[in-house]
């Protein structure tokens, strides 16, 4: 009987832990840039979380006290590692159209997305899934990253998670005057780089359509028309490679040159970093279609201001992907995992 009880109670316990997973996973991603390195932060927090449970005091609430853990774990993990970034924050100017795309450079230097169901609450008002949004936007989370770690915990526990001073004081065993100066310091570097990272996307109605013209003229590798439909400032990054591009006519260009591998492709559609998203299958020259690229479409009134092609085909299982399709669906397109 004891050894029922004990694991009906250890059986609670996960349980409670479990429920507050997938906001962790959300708040590790802001502070890591990885969705990779997200999942082994909150699963070492749930192992320390496990094995401290006997001296949790209840002072505080379990999901403070979680947050607490999950702090210092970002934060060992942040220390000594260079920042994650995009292409085009690395201060070198974009890439001649007709040089070749380059060597990619290793996974641990970009930002790489994250799947909407994975860091956005499951329920929240419109107000606070607006800006719960807006603080995984790939921008955000990338000037983010120009923060030291213990700053970048406390604006994200401070302005997006709107824990009390004296509660991220307390997480961070910190002072709420220091706690307080360095939000101060944060929100200054995060404003400084609020111009550069442009509007946020608009997602209403005629921002639907104009996706659903973006799927069908890519898929007729129509370029054109997906240029018509760019800004024309429109800025694209193509992580691993330092490639980055801005202007409409240069990204045509680009489309003609070397992205004219792309033909015959295939898209899927998603939602990752609170946008529009896509999995691109290339053509495979033995026969059906590999997976290529996850791909973030930006819109912002009516027209495609960013995108962000991500080159990294491990990505597909965290979407719930497969990595190589043998054909593709007569009708319809492929349906995600679960």
């Amino acid at each position: 009987m004891a050894t029922l009880a004990t694991e009906s109670a250890a059986d609670r316990l996960d349980l409670r832990l479990d429920g507050h997973r997938r906001e962790l996973t959300g708040y590790c991603y802001r502070m890591l840039g990885s969705p990779f390195d997200a999942e082994d932060a909150v699963q070492e927090t749930m192992v320390r979380a496990w094995r401290g449970m006997a001296g949790f005091d209840g002072r505080s609430s379990l999901r403070t006290w979680l947050y607490r853990i999950a702090t210092n774990v970002c934060v060992d993990l942040a220390r000594g590692r260079a920042r994650r970034a995009l292409p085009m924050d690395l201060g070198g100017p974009c890439a001649p159209v007709e040089s070749a795309v380059g060597e990619p450079t290793p996974a641990v230097e970009w930002i790489e997305p994250a799947p909407d169901p994975a860091v956005l609450p499951a329920e929240a008002d419109p107000a606070e899934l607006a800006v719960a949004r807006e603080s995984v936007r790939l921008a955000f989370v990338a000037a983010l990253q120009h923060l030291p770690a213990r700053q970048r915990a406390v604006l994200v526990l401070r302005d997006v998670l709107r824990f009390s001073a004296a509660e991220v004081a307390e997480q961070l065993d910190a002072s709420v005057t220091s706690v307080n100066s360095a939000l101060q310091r944060a929100r200054a570097t995060m404003a400084a780089r609020a111009a550069e990272a442009g509007p946020p996307a608009t997602l209403g109605a005629a921002e639907a359509q104009l996706l659903e013209r973006y799927v069908e003229a890519f898929e007729r590798y129509d370029v054109d028309t997906l240029v018509a439909l760019l800004h024309a400032d429109a800025i694209q990054n193509m992580p691993p490679f330092r490639l980055w591009l801005r202007g409409a006519a240069d990204i045509g260009r680009f489309l003609r040159g070397p992205g004219r591998e792309c033909r015959g492709s295939r898209l899927v559609p998603l939602a990752a970093n609170g946008v529009p998203a896509f999995a691109h299958y290339r053509r495979d020259p033995a026969g059906g279609y590999r997976a290529f690229s996850i791909g973030l479409v930006e819109p912002v009134d009516g027209l495609i201001a960013r995108l962000n092609h991500f080159v990294q085909p491990a990505l597909f299982p965290l979407f719930g992907l497969p990595e190589r399709l043998e054909r593709w669906p007569e009708t319809g397109r492929p349906a995600l995992a679960g």
